[in-house]
């Protein structure tokens, strides 16, 4: 127990779990018993989860809303390496700068450009999302790049590297494993920006719409099992995304502290 309580301290498994598993039953207690009830209780949220399931179709939603955002995810990163490889040459940084500059934009008013350039629906909410997520993912990935100190191009170049290989071998390759970090701690913005999308076109559903209906009619128990629902796939989302970093990039916690 005196570990919990002690700075940089590495608790057993066991001790660490049990302290989670108390801090949840805490809040479970806080959730019940909380005088002034300030949310709906613990079971008007699962009979509101169950009747969302059963009779307005939740899984199907959080499927399409799922898709659409792992569609958007995979475009914004192809966007951003691209844009954020390219200021190694001088003429593109401008770009990079300009586009980690545009996240302080509001998508106000922005999304009617957009639906003047593409044609359908599913299109606007795609270049929505994807402007979204590129703009910050543009600007963790070159922050990444810029982590790269000198000793490490000097020792690409005199392994007899040229400039091209150094930046591949050190830039491209040796930081993959951040960059798919950046990629996981931007992923969140597509799911605070998929309700707004959802809402503004409601053509294909999803579970940010679904949400909205239940907000409008103040159905606070459905706010709540749908908020949960999101939390809960965003952790498993998150969960995948070390997996995925423990499997190709396993060398990437050599360094970390214990």
């Amino acid at each position: 127990m005196k570990t919990l309580f002690t700075p940089n301290a590495n608790p057993q498994r066991l001790v660490f779990m049990s302290m989670v598993a108390a801090q949840a039953f805490v809040l479970l207690l806080l959730w019940m018993f909380y005088p002034l009830q300030l949310f709906p209780s613990l079971g008007d949220v699962f009979r509101s989860l169950g009747s969302l399931i059963a009779d307005q179709g939740l899984i199907q939603e959080l499927w399409a809303s799922m898709t659409t955002a792992l569609q958007s995810i995979a475009i914004a990163t192809v966007l951003a390496l691209l844009i954020s490889y390219l200021t190694a040459l001088p003429f593109f940084r401008p770009i990079a700068y300009a586009a980690t500059k545009m996240r302080y934009l509001t998508l106000t008013g922005l999304t009617f450009f957009m639906a003047l350039m593409v044609s359908s629906g599913h299109e606007v909410k795609l270049s929505v999302l994807i402007f979204g997520a590129t703009v910050y993912l543009v600007t963790g990935m070159t922050s990444v790049i810029l982590t790269t100190t000198q000793e490490e191009m000097d020792h690409a170049r005199t392994l007899g590297m040229s400039e091209w290989r150094a930046f591949y071998e050190v830039v491209v390759l040796g930081k993959l494993d951040e960059m798919l970090e950046v990629v996981r701690q931007n992923f969140a913005i597509i799911w605070t920006m998929i309700t707004l999308v959802e809402t503004l076109y409601q053509s294909e559903g999803g579970i940010g719409l679904l949400l909205y209906k239940q907000n409008r009619y103040l159905h606070l128990d459905g706010v709540v099992a749908i908020q949960l629902v999101i939390l809960a796939t965003g952790a498993l989302q998150d969960y995948v995304f070390v997996l995925l970093r423990r499997v190709f990039f396993p060398y990437s916690w050599l360094g970390a502290a214990k």
